[in-house]
């Protein structure tokens, strides 16, 4: 999911980071903001999912 959303805004992107953990976490933040919790929704996100919600954050 990381490769396809930098190939997707390879030119919008500042940084993009990955931070290890355990216990079944996976969060997606933008700007301190976060856009997915699998600690809250018990699922992994799907690519479209990820994007929709990056898209309607830099949107407003």
């Amino acid at each position: 999911m990381a490769v396809k959303l930098l190939e997707y805004y390879k030119h919008d992107i500042g940084q993009l980071q990955l931070v290890p953990s355990g216990g079944g976490r996976f969060e997606v933040t933008v700007d301190d903001a976060q856009v997915f919790s699998k600690l809250e929704t018990d699922r992994f996100p799907e690519y479209d999912e990820i994007k929709g919600a990056i898209e309607a954050l830099i949107t407003g």
